[in-house]
């Protein structure tokens, strides 16, 4: 596996790549793997013949008094993981590489952004697509994938490379869960002992959405907020950022549980670690 720093390095491999008629994937992450990442590598591996894996933290889509000074980041770690799985490429430039002294562009999407992660992290989703935009450009992919415990983030870029015309498909791969539950997360590593509980409350909050809409088809989309949300504070450490029940192609608030109904959420667990999960309610 080689590890690439530069912007004109990457795209000179992609494009000897794509004069062979290799087809590329990309993986996009900030780093620090767990068995999340490497599920999103496994699924490239087996579709592309090059694996290309982005690994740079992005500060354009870390709000003033988000943890992006702690952000748990070891390259040689993560470089021996991308190894085994059988990346071809680590790209993993510097903020000074991939923002330059004056970089003046922002990609925005509009309407998707406004809502849920959005609504409390004002500004985060453009620096989501400026940095995916900028990826693209430099790995040339014909496919990305990403995973769908950021849904919100997946039906962001879909949109953008629809509406960009870039030529590329993006792959949504399900969240993978340890055998608790909980999502997998960069951010789990921050979880104290005594914070597991309330961090296990998101994934047991979905599984009682699913319970309940499985035994009453015709529960409301209030009262299945009212009882997720319950369930979650009754830990004392949890604090509620959003939940919602959205329409999993346009993230529309639902106003009845159907087969598109996707539960989403995001909770503070002590104040201090954001952490999101979602579902759908129905399975078909």
């Amino acid at each position: 596996m080689k590890v690439v720093t530069t912007p004109a390095e990457i795209q000179m491999l992609a494009g000897q790549y794509r004069s062979k008629g290799l087809i590329i994937g990309l993986v996009p992450t900030m780093g620090w793997f767990h068995e999340g990442h490497l599920s999103l590598m496994r699924e490239a591996r087996k579709k592309a013949d090059k694996v290309i894996v982005s690994l740079f933290v992005n500060p354009m889509q870390f709000g003033p008094a988000e943890d992006l000074d702690s952000y748990p980041y070891d390259l040689d770690r993560d470089c021996k993981l991308a190894e085994e799985i059988g990346v071809d490429l680590l790209y993993a430039p510097a903020k000074g590489v991939m923002y330059p002294q004056k970089f003046a562009t922002t990609v925005h999407v509009e309407g998707l952004t406004s809502g849920l992660c959005g609504e409390s992290r004002p500004g985060h989703f453009d620096g989501v697509t400026t940095v995916v935009a900028k990826l693209f450009n430099q790995t040339l992919p014909h496919f990305a994938v990403f995973g769908e415990k950021d849904f919100q983030q997946l039906a962001v870029i879909r949109q953008m490379v629809a509406d960009l015309d870039f030529p590329i498909e993006i792959i949504g791969h399900p969240i993978v869960r340890e055998d608790s539950g909980l999502a997998m997360s960069s951010r789990n590593t921050y979880l104290k002992d005594n914070e597991m509980a309330a961090a296990h409350s998101l994934s047991k909050g979905i599984e009682l959405a699913k319970t309940l809409v499985k035994n009453n088809r015709g529960i409301s989309v209030q009262q299945l907020i009212e009882r997720v949300s319950e369930d979650v504070t009754s830990h004392r450490k949890c604090d509620i950022d959003y939940i919602e029940i959205v329409d999993k192609n346009t993230l529309d608030p639902c106003k009845q549980v159907s087969v598109d109904s996707v539960l989403v959420m995001a909770v503070k667990i002590n104040g201090r670690i954001r952490l999101i999960d979602n579902s759908i309610l129905i399975a078909c």
